[in-house]
C-alpha cells in the first residue's frame, strides 16, 4: 500500500486539482459551451468583469456562448510552481509514452531549462539538448490556455522555460506596437511592455507605493502622511507597518526591488560615471537599501503571506501604512469610499521610487483551446476590454459592478476626452514614468536573493530585530549601537551575487543551511545592539 500511495496522490491531483483551483461560486460551462481556461492572480472583481464582458462580447460577435474557467491557486509564485509541476508530468508522459525513451534526472532538469542552448544540427545534440529540443518541438500542455496577470518578470521566466508560445497578436496587429505616438512602446522607464517574440503582451500598467489609513495616522499624531519609502523607516511607525513575506509574494518582492533601485539611483544622481564607478555606486546603494529595509522590517507589525491583505489590514486599522502594488491600494480605497467621496484609506505612488510596469497575458504551450484563448487576448487588448480597467461603473463601456481602478496599457485611452469617464483621470502612467528609470541589470538577477535576504534579516529574526529597534529608540540611538545595527556587510552586493546566489541555485539543503546561518547571525547582532543601547553606548 505504501508503494501505491504516491501514485494515488498523483491520481487525486489529476482528478480534483482543477476543481480545487476553481474559485468559489464559479459555474461550470453549460452543455455544448466551449471554455477558455485561465490561471491568474487577479482578484475576484477583475475576474468577474472580464469574464462577463468577454462572454457577452463573444456571444454578440459569433452568436455562440462560451465560458471563462478561472483557476486561482494563489499568487504568481504559487502559479509558477503549479504550472512547473503540470509541465513536468505532461512531458514525462510524452517522453516515455510517445517517444518511448527512458526518463532520468538529467531529462527532468533539462527540458525546461533556458540555459540549455540548442545548436543548429539536432544530430549533434547532447542528452540535455535532446530533452530541451523535444519539449520545444512538442505541443505538451499543462491543461491551461492562458496566464493572465502578474509582472513581466513572471512572464519572462515562463517564456524562457518554453511554457509560453507566440499567440500571434503582435503579428496580426503590428500598428499597435512601436515607438510612434499612440503605440504601446517596447520599453517604458526601463520596463518591458511586450515580448518581441509574441509570447506575452502587457495588458494593464502597475506601479508601487504606500497605502495609509488617515484615521490611524491621526490617532498616532502623524500629520504628514508617508510619501517615500524612507518615511516607513521612521521610528514613529514602530509596529504599525503592514508587510508581506517576499518569498511568498513576487509583487511584494518587486516593491522591495523598487526601493533598492531608488537607493542606487540616488547614489548615482547627477553624476556621469565610468562603468567601474557605476558598479561602486550600485554596491553602495545596495547597502543603503538593506539598511532601509531592515528599519522598515523593524517597524512591521506582522508579515502576511499575501500581498492583497496589506491594503485590507491598513483599511481596517490593523496597521497605519503598508507597501503595496497600486491596484490593491486604489481598489480598497474605492471599496470603502463614503457617499461624500472621501475614504479613510489612501494610496500614493512612492515619490521617486517606482517604475511603471505591466501585467501581461500569454498563451500556454499545448493550450487545449488555443483559438478561443486568442480571442480572449484580442478582447483584453481591444478598446472594449481596456476600458474595463479604469472606466467608472456605469460609464459607457465601463465595468458593471466593480470600479477596478487600474491603468489601461493603450495610450489612446489617456486622451483628454476620456478624462470624465475614468476613475483616476489625473493619472497618466506614460507621463509619470519619465521620473524613474528602472535598470534591470542592477537587481533583476538578484530577485530571489532579495526575498531570501529580507526573510533572514527581518522575518526569521523579527523578535530580536524589534527588541533592538525599541532599545535604540529608548536610548536615542547611541553611536556604537547604531553602527552595529546598520552593519549589513554579511549581505552586501558581493554576497548576494556570490554565496547567496549559489545556495539558492543548488539543492534545498544548502539553502536551508545558509538561511539558518544568516538568521542566527542577525539574531546575535540584534541582541548585541539591544545590549549596547541599554548601556548607553
Amino acid at each position: 500500500m505504501s508503494r501505491q500511495l504516491p501514485l494515488l496522490v498523483a491520481l487525486l491531483c489529476v482528478l480534483f486539482g482543477p476543481i480545487l483551483l476553481r474559485p468559489k461560486g464559479t459555474s461550470l460551462s453549460g452543455p455544448g459551451e466551449r471554455s477558455v481556461v485561465i490561471i491568474t492572480p487577479h482578484n475576484e472583481s477583475i475576474r468577474s468583469e472580464f469574464g462577463r464582458a468577454f462572454e457577452e462580447s463573444y456571444l454578440a460577435k459569433h452568436g455562440q456562448r462560451v465560458h471563462v474557467d478561472w483557476r486561482v491557486p494563489g499568487g504568481t509564485s504559487e502559479i509558477g510552481r503549479y504550472v512547473d509541476s503540470e509541465y513536468l508530468g505532461s512531458f514525462q508522459n510524452y517522453w516515455e509514452g510517445t517517444l518511448h525513451r527512458p526518463w532520468s534526472k538529467l531529462v527532468e532538469s533539462s527540458f525546461s531549462n533556458r540555459k540549455v542552448v540548442l545548436g543548429s544540427d539536432p544530430a549533434k545534440d547532447t542528452p540535455e539538448q535532446q530533452a530541451r529540443r523535444a519539449f520545444l518541438d512538442s505541443s505538451v500542455g499543462c491543461k491551461l490556455d492562458l496566464f493572465f496577470g502578474g509582472g513581466a518578470y513572471d512572464f519572462q521566466q515562463a517564456s524562457s522555460k518554453g511554457h509560453l508560445v507566440d499567440c500571434g497578436f503582435l503579428k496580426a496587429h503590428p500598428g499597435i506596437f512601436g515607438d510612434q505616438p499612440g503605440q504601446i512602446p517596447k520599453v517604458v522607464s526601463g520596463e518591458p511592455y511586450w515580448d518581441p517574440q509574441g509570447r506575452w503582451v502587457g495588458t494593464v500598467i502597475s506601479s508601487f507605493g504606500i497605502c495609509y489609513n488617515t484615521e490611524v495616522l491621526a490617532r498616532l499624531g502623524i500629520a504628514d502622511p508617508p510619501k517615500r519609502w524612507a518615511d516607513l523607516a521612521e521610528p514613529r511607525y514602530f509596529r504599525t507597518v503592514a508587510l508581506a513575506n517576499p518569498t511568498q509574494s513576487s509583487s511584494v518582492n518587486r516593491t522591495f526591488e523598487m526601493l533598492i533601485q531608488q537607493q542606487i539611483l540616488e547614489e548615482i544622481a547627477g553624476r556621469t560615471l565610468t562603468p567601474p564607478e557605476e558598479q561602486a555606486a550600485v554596491r553602495t546603494g545596495w547597502l543603503r537599501a538593506m539598511r532601509l529595509l531592515m528599519k522598515i522590517g523593524a517597524n512591521a507589525r506582522y508579515f502576511t503571506d499575501a500581498s492583497a491583505k496589506i491594503s485590507l489590514d491598513v483599511e481596517t486599522g490593523e496597521a497605519a501604512a503598508g507597501m503595496t502594488i497600486d491596484f490593491f491600494g486604489r481598489f480598497q480605497s474605492e471599496a470603502v469610499r463614503r457617499p461624500d467621496g472621501t475614504s479613510r484609506l489612501q494610496y500614493v505612488n512612492a515619490e521617486g521610487g517606482t517604475s511603471y510596469g505591466v501585467d501581461p497575458i500569454g498563451l500556454y504551450r499545448g493550450a487545449p483551446n488555443p483559438e478561443l484563448a486568442k480571442e480572449f487576448i484580442a478582447f483584453v487588448l481591444s478598446p472594449e476590454g481596456q476600458k474595463l480597467w479604469n472606466w467608472k461603473i456605469g460609464a459607457p463601456g465601463g465595468p458593471r459592478h466593480f470600479a477596478l481602478r487600474r491603468l489601461p496599457v493603450l495610450p489612446a485611452l489617456y486622451a483628454p476626452e476620456y478624462r470624465p469617464l475614468r476613475s483616476d483621470p489625473e493619472v497618466n502612467p506614460y507621463e509619470l514614468a519619465r521620473t524613474f528609470a528602472y535598470h534591470d541589470q542592477w537587481t533583476t538577477p538578484l530577485f530571489r536573493q532579495t526575498a531570501f535576504i529580507f526573510r533572514v534579516m527581518c522575518i526569521d529574526s523579527h523578535e530580536e530585530l524589534q527588541d533592538a529597534w525599541s532599545a535604540l529608540q529608548a536610548a536615542q540611538f547611541p553611536a556604537e549601537a547604531m553602527q552595529t545595527f546598520e552593519d549589513v556587510s554579511v549581505i552586501d552586493y558581493a554576497a548576494a551575487n556570490g554565496r547567496i546566489r549559489e545556495a539558492l541555485s543548488g539543492d534545498k539543503i544548502h539553502e536551508v543551511q545558509l538561511a539558518k546561518e544568516l538568521a542566527d547571525h542577525f539574531r546575535a547582532q540584534y541582541s548585541r545592539v539591544a545590549a549596547l543601547a541599554r548601556a548607553g553606548r
